[in-house]
Protein backbone atom coordinates (compact mmCIF):
# COMPACT_ATOMS: atom_id res chain seq x y z
CA UNK A 1 0.00 0.00 0.00
CA UNK A 2 2.95 2.15 1.07
CA UNK A 3 4.44 1.57 -2.10
CA UNK A 4 1.46 2.28 -4.64
CA UNK A 5 0.52 5.40 -2.85
CA UNK A 6 4.05 7.04 -3.46
CA UNK A 7 4.26 6.42 -7.16
CA UNK A 8 2.06 8.77 -8.29
CA UNK A 9 4.62 11.38 -6.46
CA UNK A 10 7.57 9.18 -8.15
CA UNK A 11 5.90 9.95 -11.47
CA UNK A 12 5.00 13.53 -10.62
CA UNK A 13 8.95 14.06 -9.78
CA UNK A 14 9.96 12.39 -13.19
CA UNK A 15 7.71 14.32 -15.02
CA UNK A 16 9.31 17.69 -13.09
CA UNK A 17 12.45 16.35 -14.01
CA UNK A 18 11.66 15.65 -17.82
CA UNK A 19 9.64 18.86 -18.32
CA UNK A 20 11.38 21.60 -20.54
CA UNK A 21 12.39 24.81 -18.21
CA UNK A 22 14.01 26.41 -20.82
CA UNK A 23 11.47 26.63 -23.30
CA UNK A 24 9.07 27.97 -20.83
CA UNK A 25 9.61 31.94 -20.77
CA UNK A 26 7.67 31.62 -17.73
CA UNK A 27 10.58 29.91 -15.53
CA UNK A 28 12.83 32.16 -17.02
CA UNK A 29 10.93 35.36 -15.54
CA UNK A 30 10.71 32.99 -12.03
CA UNK A 31 14.14 32.31 -11.48
CA UNK A 32 15.32 35.96 -12.41
CA UNK A 33 13.08 37.09 -9.71
CA UNK A 34 14.83 34.57 -6.90
CA UNK A 35 16.46 36.20 -4.34
CA UNK A 36 19.17 33.57 -2.84
CA UNK A 37 22.99 34.30 -2.87
CA UNK A 38 25.09 34.11 -6.35
CA UNK A 39 27.00 31.20 -4.56
CA UNK A 40 23.97 29.30 -3.83
CA UNK A 41 22.18 29.88 -7.20
CA UNK A 42 24.97 27.81 -8.94
CA UNK A 43 24.14 24.74 -6.77
CA UNK A 44 22.24 21.88 -8.87
CA UNK A 45 19.88 21.01 -5.66
CA UNK A 46 19.02 24.60 -5.44
CA UNK A 47 18.15 25.00 -8.74
CA UNK A 48 16.45 21.35 -9.21
CA UNK A 49 14.69 22.37 -6.21
CA UNK A 50 13.01 25.83 -7.45
CA UNK A 51 12.62 23.63 -10.77
CA UNK A 52 10.41 21.70 -9.01
CA UNK A 53 8.34 24.70 -7.14
CA UNK A 54 7.95 26.23 -10.47
CA UNK A 55 6.28 22.88 -11.82
CA UNK A 56 4.36 22.75 -8.71
CA UNK A 57 2.83 26.08 -8.81
CA UNK A 58 2.73 26.55 -13.00
CA UNK A 59 1.91 22.55 -14.06
CA UNK A 60 1.04 20.13 -11.38
CA UNK A 61 -0.48 21.46 -7.84
CA UNK A 62 -0.65 17.94 -6.79
CA UNK A 63 3.29 17.81 -6.42
CA UNK A 64 4.82 17.37 -3.35
CA UNK A 65 7.82 19.61 -3.18
CA UNK A 66 10.68 18.80 -0.23
CA UNK A 67 12.54 21.42 0.99
CA UNK A 68 16.44 21.47 0.26
CA UNK A 69 18.35 19.27 2.62
CA UNK A 70 20.53 21.71 5.27
CA UNK A 71 22.86 18.66 6.67
CA UNK A 72 25.62 20.13 4.84
CA UNK A 73 25.22 23.85 6.07
CA UNK A 74 24.11 22.28 9.70
CA UNK A 75 27.23 20.19 10.34
CA UNK A 76 29.50 23.63 8.64
CA UNK A 77 27.72 25.64 11.34
CA UNK A 78 28.28 23.06 14.15
CA UNK A 79 31.83 23.37 13.00
CA UNK A 80 32.13 27.39 13.42
CA UNK A 81 30.67 26.97 16.54
CA UNK A 82 32.72 24.12 17.64
CA UNK A 83 35.57 26.25 16.27
CA UNK A 84 34.42 29.82 18.24
CA UNK A 85 34.16 27.45 21.76
CA UNK A 86 37.78 26.06 21.87
CA UNK A 87 38.85 29.51 21.07
CA UNK A 88 36.96 31.04 23.41
CA UNK A 89 37.84 28.81 25.78
CA UNK A 90 41.71 29.11 24.89
CA UNK A 91 41.48 33.13 25.39
CA UNK A 92 40.25 32.50 28.70
CA UNK A 93 42.58 30.21 29.79
CA UNK A 94 45.44 32.72 28.50
CA UNK A 95 43.35 35.79 30.34
CA UNK A 96 43.82 34.24 33.78
CA UNK A 97 47.22 32.98 33.38
CA UNK A 98 47.81 36.68 32.31
CA UNK A 99 45.21 38.11 35.10
CA UNK A 100 43.11 40.24 32.34
CA UNK A 101 39.18 39.79 32.18
CA UNK A 102 38.63 38.42 28.53
CA UNK A 103 36.31 40.39 25.80
CA UNK A 104 32.96 39.21 24.72
CA UNK A 105 31.50 39.38 21.59
CA UNK A 106 28.39 40.77 21.54
CA UNK A 107 25.96 40.81 18.81
CA UNK A 108 27.77 44.05 17.01
CA UNK A 109 30.47 41.62 16.41
CA UNK A 110 28.34 38.78 15.22
CA UNK A 111 26.02 40.66 13.02
CA UNK A 112 28.84 41.45 10.31
CA UNK A 113 29.16 37.80 9.82
CA UNK A 114 25.31 37.33 9.43
CA UNK A 115 25.06 37.44 5.50
CA UNK A 116 21.35 37.06 6.32
CA UNK A 117 21.45 40.28 7.84
CA UNK A 118 23.06 42.37 4.59
CA UNK A 119 20.57 40.60 2.37
CA UNK A 120 17.96 41.72 4.69
CA UNK A 121 19.35 45.22 4.03
CA UNK A 122 19.25 45.12 0.42
CA UNK A 123 15.66 43.98 0.21
CA UNK A 124 14.43 46.57 2.70
CA UNK A 125 16.40 49.17 0.49
CA UNK A 126 14.88 47.80 -2.44
CA UNK A 127 11.29 48.01 -0.98
CA UNK A 128 11.25 51.20 -0.12
CA UNK A 129 12.61 52.53 -3.19
CA UNK A 130 9.64 50.71 -5.45
CA UNK A 131 6.99 51.80 -2.56
CA UNK A 132 8.17 55.42 -3.35
CA UNK A 133 8.26 54.53 -7.11
CA UNK A 134 4.42 53.27 -7.19
CA UNK A 135 3.28 55.97 -5.09
CA UNK A 136 4.91 58.75 -6.94
CA UNK A 137 3.92 57.02 -10.33
CA UNK A 138 0.16 56.89 -9.46
CA UNK A 139 0.74 60.60 -8.32
CA UNK A 140 1.79 61.50 -12.16
CA UNK A 141 -0.87 59.15 -13.58
CA UNK A 142 -3.86 60.92 -11.60
CA UNK A 143 -5.96 63.54 -14.12
CA UNK A 144 -6.79 66.26 -11.36
CA UNK A 145 -3.09 66.31 -10.33
CA UNK A 146 -1.70 69.57 -11.38
CA UNK A 147 0.54 69.24 -14.59
CA UNK A 148 4.13 70.79 -13.05
CA UNK A 149 3.13 68.08 -10.02
CA UNK A 150 2.28 65.36 -11.93
CA UNK A 151 5.36 66.50 -14.96
CA UNK A 152 7.96 66.30 -11.96
CA UNK A 153 6.54 63.10 -10.25
CA UNK A 154 6.68 61.75 -14.03
CA UNK A 155 10.33 62.01 -14.56
CA UNK A 156 11.31 61.06 -10.65
CA UNK A 157 9.18 57.64 -11.13
CA UNK A 158 11.66 56.99 -13.73
CA UNK A 159 14.73 57.96 -11.79
CA UNK A 160 13.55 55.99 -8.66
CA UNK A 161 13.15 52.90 -10.94
CA UNK A 162 16.47 53.97 -12.72
CA UNK A 163 18.30 53.92 -9.22
CA UNK A 164 16.52 50.81 -7.83
CA UNK A 165 17.67 48.70 -11.19
CA UNK A 166 21.38 49.74 -10.30
CA UNK A 167 21.47 49.01 -7.29
CA UNK A 168 20.26 45.53 -8.16
CA UNK A 169 22.41 44.99 -10.95
CA UNK A 170 24.95 46.50 -8.38
CA UNK A 171 24.09 43.42 -5.67
CA UNK A 172 23.41 40.86 -8.51
CA UNK A 173 26.96 41.18 -10.81
CA UNK A 174 28.86 43.77 -8.17
CA UNK A 175 31.32 46.16 -10.03
CA UNK A 176 33.39 45.04 -13.13
CA UNK A 177 36.30 42.78 -12.53
CA UNK A 178 38.65 45.56 -14.10
CA UNK A 179 38.55 48.95 -15.68
CA UNK A 180 39.42 48.08 -18.97
CA UNK A 181 37.78 47.53 -22.11
CA UNK A 182 38.06 44.15 -22.37
CA UNK A 183 36.81 44.22 -18.33
CA UNK A 184 33.90 46.24 -19.23
CA UNK A 185 33.06 44.33 -22.21
CA UNK A 186 32.66 41.01 -20.36
CA UNK A 187 30.67 42.90 -17.33
CA UNK A 188 28.08 44.62 -19.93
CA UNK A 189 27.87 40.48 -21.63
CA UNK A 190 27.02 39.24 -18.55
CA UNK A 191 24.25 42.33 -17.63
CA UNK A 192 22.81 42.79 -20.98
CA UNK A 193 20.25 40.57 -20.53
CA UNK A 194 19.03 41.50 -17.43
CA UNK A 195 15.72 42.65 -16.81
CA UNK A 196 17.05 45.21 -14.31
CA UNK A 197 19.44 46.66 -17.10
CA UNK A 198 16.35 46.62 -19.68
CA UNK A 199 14.91 48.27 -17.43
CA UNK A 200 17.63 50.79 -16.51
CA UNK A 201 17.96 51.66 -19.79
CA UNK A 202 14.08 51.74 -20.83
CA UNK A 203 13.76 54.68 -17.76
CA UNK A 204 16.91 56.72 -19.04
CA UNK A 205 15.05 56.70 -22.15
CA UNK A 206 12.69 58.95 -21.25
CA UNK A 207 14.09 60.57 -18.11
CA UNK A 208 16.13 62.35 -20.47
CA UNK A 209 13.93 63.33 -23.05
CA UNK A 210 11.53 66.32 -23.18
CA UNK A 211 8.82 64.42 -24.08
CA UNK A 212 6.11 63.28 -21.65
CA UNK A 213 4.59 60.03 -22.34
CA UNK A 214 1.88 58.82 -19.36
CA UNK A 215 1.28 55.51 -21.05
CA UNK A 216 4.97 54.57 -20.54
CA UNK A 217 4.52 54.41 -16.48
CA UNK A 218 2.76 51.10 -17.49
CA UNK A 219 5.23 49.06 -16.92
CA UNK A 220 7.16 50.84 -14.06
CA UNK A 221 3.97 50.48 -12.73
CA UNK A 222 3.63 46.55 -12.91
CA UNK A 223 7.50 46.41 -12.15
CA UNK A 224 6.88 47.81 -8.61
CA UNK A 225 3.45 46.62 -7.98
CA UNK A 226 5.35 42.81 -8.51
CA UNK A 227 8.14 43.73 -6.39
CA UNK A 228 6.03 45.02 -3.20
CA UNK A 229 3.83 42.32 -3.37
CA UNK A 230 6.78 40.06 -3.25
CA UNK A 231 8.02 41.58 -0.39
CA UNK A 232 5.15 41.98 1.63
CA UNK A 233 4.24 38.44 1.23
CA UNK A 234 7.72 36.90 2.11
CA UNK A 235 8.48 39.72 5.19
CA UNK A 236 4.70 40.34 7.08
CA UNK A 237 2.70 37.33 6.71
CA UNK A 238 1.87 37.08 9.95
CA UNK A 239 0.78 40.73 10.42
CA UNK A 240 -2.91 41.32 11.10
CA UNK A 241 -2.91 44.96 8.63
CA UNK A 242 -1.13 42.72 6.10
CA UNK A 243 -4.21 39.84 6.58
CA UNK A 244 -6.67 42.24 6.84
CA UNK A 245 -6.03 44.62 4.08
CA UNK A 246 -3.24 43.29 1.59
CA UNK A 247 -3.17 40.03 1.36
CA UNK A 248 -5.53 39.62 -1.42
CA UNK A 249 -3.92 41.83 -3.70
CA UNK A 250 -0.62 40.66 -2.99
CA UNK A 251 -1.59 36.90 -3.83
CA UNK A 252 -3.89 38.48 -6.99
CA UNK A 253 -0.14 40.29 -8.33
CA UNK A 254 1.35 37.34 -7.14
CA UNK A 255 -0.80 35.16 -9.81
CA UNK A 256 -1.08 37.46 -12.09
CA UNK A 257 2.26 37.92 -12.89
CA UNK A 258 2.07 36.83 -16.32
CA UNK A 259 -0.84 38.98 -17.29
CA UNK A 260 1.39 41.90 -15.65
CA UNK A 261 4.18 40.82 -17.59
CA UNK A 262 2.18 40.84 -21.29
CA UNK A 263 0.47 44.02 -19.90
CA UNK A 264 4.01 45.26 -19.90
CA UNK A 265 5.27 44.16 -23.22
CA UNK A 266 2.16 45.54 -25.34
CA UNK A 267 2.62 48.97 -23.75
CA UNK A 268 6.24 48.94 -24.26
CA UNK A 269 5.82 47.99 -28.08
CA UNK A 270 2.76 50.63 -28.05
CA UNK A 271 5.17 53.40 -27.15
CA UNK A 272 7.47 52.04 -30.12
CA UNK A 273 4.56 53.55 -32.32
CA UNK A 274 3.71 56.47 -30.79
CA UNK A 275 7.37 57.79 -31.24
CA UNK A 276 7.50 56.75 -34.67
CA UNK A 277 4.30 59.12 -34.40
CA UNK A 278 5.34 61.72 -32.86
CA UNK A 279 8.06 62.14 -35.39
CA UNK A 280 5.53 64.21 -37.32
CA UNK A 281 5.17 66.97 -34.62
CA UNK A 282 7.09 69.47 -33.16
CA UNK A 283 8.39 67.44 -30.14
CA UNK A 284 10.26 64.87 -32.35
CA UNK A 285 12.93 63.40 -30.97
CA UNK A 286 14.78 61.05 -33.64
CA UNK A 287 17.70 59.81 -31.42
CA UNK A 288 15.35 58.54 -28.63
CA UNK A 289 12.89 56.78 -31.18
CA UNK A 290 15.75 55.11 -32.79
CA UNK A 291 17.43 54.21 -29.27
CA UNK A 292 14.18 53.29 -27.96
CA UNK A 293 13.43 50.65 -30.92
CA UNK A 294 17.03 49.32 -30.51
CA UNK A 295 16.01 48.32 -27.01
CA UNK A 296 12.78 46.82 -28.70
CA UNK A 297 15.24 44.58 -30.25
CA UNK A 298 16.79 43.68 -26.88
CA UNK A 299 13.36 43.02 -25.33
CA UNK A 300 12.67 40.49 -28.35
CA UNK A 301 15.92 38.45 -28.10
CA UNK A 302 16.85 38.61 -24.03
CA UNK A 303 15.59 35.57 -22.32
CA UNK A 304 13.69 37.13 -19.40
CA UNK A 305 11.37 38.97 -22.25
CA UNK A 306 11.39 37.40 -25.08
CA UNK A 307 8.58 35.18 -24.52
CA UNK A 308 6.30 38.07 -23.88
CA UNK A 309 7.57 40.19 -26.62
CA UNK A 310 7.27 37.26 -29.40
CA UNK A 311 3.85 36.90 -28.71
CA UNK A 312 2.66 40.50 -28.94
CA UNK A 313 4.51 40.56 -32.05
CA UNK A 314 2.86 37.63 -33.24
CA UNK A 315 -0.59 38.74 -32.60
CA UNK A 316 0.27 42.00 -34.20
CA UNK A 317 1.41 39.97 -37.88
CA UNK A 318 -1.01 37.97 -37.40
CA UNK A 319 -3.60 41.39 -37.94
CA UNK A 320 -1.61 43.31 -39.57
CA UNK A 321 -0.06 41.25 -42.84
CA UNK A 322 -3.35 40.44 -44.08
CA UNK A 323 -4.48 44.04 -44.39
CA UNK A 324 -1.08 44.83 -46.05
CA UNK A 325 -1.81 42.07 -48.63
CA UNK A 326 -4.72 43.56 -49.26
CA UNK A 327 -5.22 47.06 -48.91
CA UNK A 328 -1.00 48.28 -48.95
CA UNK A 329 0.94 45.84 -50.99
CA UNK A 330 3.61 48.43 -51.90
CA UNK A 331 4.47 48.45 -48.01
CA UNK A 332 5.86 44.81 -48.26
CA UNK A 333 9.21 46.21 -49.38
CA UNK A 334 10.19 48.69 -46.53
CA UNK A 335 8.32 46.00 -43.83
CA UNK A 336 10.37 43.51 -45.39
CA UNK A 337 14.03 45.73 -45.03
CA UNK A 338 12.40 45.96 -41.29
CA UNK A 339 11.87 42.66 -40.57
CA UNK A 340 15.68 41.84 -41.97
CA UNK A 341 17.43 44.44 -39.54
CA UNK A 342 15.11 43.23 -36.36
CA UNK A 343 16.13 40.15 -36.78
CA UNK A 344 19.77 40.23 -37.84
Amino acid sequence: MAEGGDDPQRLKKIAAAAYEYDNDARWVDYWSNILIPPHMATRPEVVEHYKRKFYQRYVDPDLVVEPISTSSSSSSQSAARTSATSTNANEQARSRNSGSVPRTTGPSATAGANPSSGRWDQQTIQFSVNAWVFVIAVLAVLPLVPKNLSNRAYRLSFMGTACSSLYSLYSLYGRPSAWNMQGLQVYFQSIVGAKDFIYFIYCLTFVTSHLCIKFALIPILCRALEQLAKFLRRNFARSTIYRKYLEDPCVWVESNTTTLNILSSQAEIAIGFLLIISLLSWQRNIIQTFMYWQLLKLMYQAPVTAGYHQSTWSRIGRTANPIIQRYAPFLNTPVTAVQRWWFR
